[in-house]
């Protein structure tokens, strides 16, 4: 199902509040009649997690209700969020459990819903919330701005979520089972070389190193990175002094610089280059200080 709707977020959420308000009632259901969500963007669970889980439900109960959505005619029901509460219950030994019913949504409404509600829940992995974000762009034309707002998130947060669906696959397996962070992802993320970087991820795992170590070799690697020897062009004031300033400024900066003598004694320009929105980021705070 692809469609490239570009009504928004919001306009989904308006179809679905619009639906039959009766459903919105919450029922105890039997937990063996709910099936499990087509678009759950979950992809790991952490099993003592559940455990702990399970062991407060036993002990205070279910919170907060799950929600499902039923079709006419049928006699079982889909999930919508609350997968985590579902299995811990179904842990637990619950029978029935607390859940918001929603009746005969299409599948459109069960997409934007399933997505919407798991996206907010704060304890999604970075992965996990950036594939959610890439079903909504996808399946609705949803813009970046929309899901921003939505999620009561930057543009630019959300940007930077998306753009760690570009790591290796075995880096982004890391970000879901929690072998490292969403600060070292993005990290890692500047280090244009792949074998390099994932390098770096398998040292990150075994050594434990910090977001902070990952930087500071990500600023290495560009400072040291051998320069292309080009010939210098007619005319050109490219000195040793230049050269030296260039390899200074990169070692600061932790970037390719490029120093640019203009057509007079006293002018000219300096490149900074930058590989991810992230690089941008630090080279810029490397500027203001």
């Amino acid at each position: 199902m692809r469609k490239a709707l570009g009504r928004g977020i919001d306009s989904l959420i308006t179809k679905v509040q619009n639906n039959d308000i009766s459903g919105d009632m919450v029922q105890k259901i039997p937990v063996s009649k709910i099936r499990p969500n087509r678009y759950q963007p979950r992809r790991n669970f952490d099993e003592a997690s559940l455990e702990e889980l399970s062991r407060s439900i036993k002990e205070r109960g279910l919170l907060q209700p799950i929600s499902v959505w039923k079709d006419q005619g049928d006699d079982h029901f889909e999930l919508i969020a609350g997968e985590r509460r579902l299995r811990a219950s179904k842990l637990a030994g619950i029978a029935e459990i607390d859940a918001i019913v929603k009746k005969d949504l299409d599948d459109e409404q069960k997409l934007g819903l399933s997505l919407i509600e798991n996206i907010q829940r704060e304890d999604l992995n970075a992965i996990d919330t950036a594939l959610a974000y890439r079903q909504l762009m996808d399946n609705f034309g949803v813009s970046q701005t929309d899901i921003a707002e939505r999620v009561h998130k930057s543009r630019v947060a959300v940007s930077n979520t998306l753009r760690l669906l570009e790591l290796d696959e075995d880096i982004r397996q890391g970000i879901q089972a929690g072998a490292i962070k969403e600060g070292h992802a993005r990290a890692l993320l500047s280090i244009p070389d792949s074998a390099r970087r994932r390098e770096f991820y398998q040292r990150i795992v075994a050594e434990g190193l910090s977001v902070r170590d990952v930087e500071a070799f990500a600023q290495g690697f560009h400072a040291q990175k051998p320069r292309a020897h080009k010939a210098p062009r007619a005319g050109s004031r490219r000195t040793p002094e230049v050269a030296e300033l260039e390899s200074s400024l990169e070692k600061t900066l932790g970037t390719k610089v490029e120093v640019c003598p203009g057509p007079g004694p006293q002018n000219g320009k300096i490149i900074v280059h930058y590989f991810s929105l992230d690089d941008l980021d630090r080279v810029t705070q490397i500027i203001r200080k």
